[in-house]
């Protein structure tokens, strides 16, 4: 028999250095799901580019930010410089619209009102709209989705079909006739405030099934997880089960659709506008300055180009937003 190996010396000299330095060091902590979907959005240069477009609209928008802008490039937005309007042609003088260091945009033609404040002014009211809307959407979808998708059954079907006769409606031609029959005050609101009000209803409130649709599904998905049977054999009620349970599982699809629902309603409020049943003149809006614009962009083309390029830019930001916080919440439905 061979003789045993003495092992001499303390458990730490026993180790690699590699293992020592490790030990040594910071501890190995996990991640959580949302620092996980962090990381990944940083990767994605897009989306963020998107989100700093729209935070710099937000900002902008903010009535002190746009009130000190304003008055550095522009003047207010229902000032008319009738002085820089060539009154033969009714076209702005000078180059580019009339474009100068006092008005960065150019001037409208006809009344010279300053394009610049009026764009900024307009994205105040696209983004409140919008953002509203959203919600109202976001609120009746999920939990009419959420409710149909856990009871199922009669519930699910009378749901569903309510959702089909929503997305089958003629909403422009409805809000078209509603504008036409809306008193003058209601609610304690009138002229543009109820205007508006009518617009974040009429947006809002007949867009929801997009929204109900994807959670109604998610929520089908959901009610079969173990987690749910573990909750329900505890004695949980549906209540709880519901807005315990499921619900917190729900929110990046939430997020994910609210944002790309967000420029879908600025543009539908753009369209409203542009008909005329959106936010009356003189109050700026993107719709209304487009509207104005169809019969004079032969005389001045940048009262079509600022206007059309903020709705573009807008939209196609929100949109690049919405697609990468969806890759970095749900990788899989890349």
């Amino acid at each position: 028999m061979t003789a045993p190996i003495e092992v001499t010396g303390g458990e730490s000299e026993a180790q690699p250095d590699s293992v020592l330095k490790g030990i040594e060091g910071k501890k190995i902590e996990g991640r959580s799901l949302g620092q996980i979907a962090w990381l990944r959005l940083k990767r994605d240069k897009v989306a963020l580019g998107g989100a700093a477009a729209v935070l710099l609209l937000i900002v902008v928008s903010l009535p002190g930010v746009t009130n000190l802008l304003v008055s550095m490039f522009g003047s207010p937005p229902n000032e008319f410089h009738q002085n820089l309007v060539d009154p033969t042609l009714g076209a702005p003088t000078g180059s580019l619209g009339g474009m100068s260091a006092d008005h960065i945009f150019g001037i409208e033609p006809i009344n010279g009102r300053d394009l610049f404040s009026r764009v900024l002014y307009g994205a105040r009211v696209s983004l409140i709209i919008g953002v509203l809307a959203t919600l109202v959407s976001v609120v009746i979808g999920t939990t009419a989705g959420i409710v149909a998708g856990y009871f199922g059954g009669w519930v699910d079907t009378v749901i569903a079909r309510l959702m089909d006769i929503f997305l089958a409606f003629p909403l422009v031609l409805f809000a078209i006739s509603l504008v036409g029959v809306m008193p003058s005050e209601l609610l304690g609101m009138k002229g543009n405030t109820l205007r508006m009000a009518l617009l974040v209803f009429i947006i809002g409130f007949f867009n929801w099934p997009y929204i109900g649709r994807i959670i109604r599904g998610q929520t089908m998905s959901l009610r079969e997880r173990e987690f749910v049977d573990a909750s329900r054999s505890l004695g949980a009620r549906n209540g709880h089960i519901l807005f315990k349970e499921i619900l917190p599982n729900l929110v990046a699809p939430i997020l994910v659709y609210s944002t790309l629902l967000i420029p879908t309603n600025i543009l539908f409020e753009a369209a409203l506008s542009f008909l005329g049943v959106g936010i009356n003149p003189p109050d700026p809006s993107w719709g209304g300055m487009l509207s104005a614009a169809t019969e004079l962009y032969t005389v001045a083309p940048h009262f079509v180009i600022v206007p059309g390029l903020a709705i573009f830019l807008t939209v196609l930001a929100f949109n690049l937003f919405g697609d990468g916080l969806r890759d970095a919440l749900d990788p899989r439905a890349r």
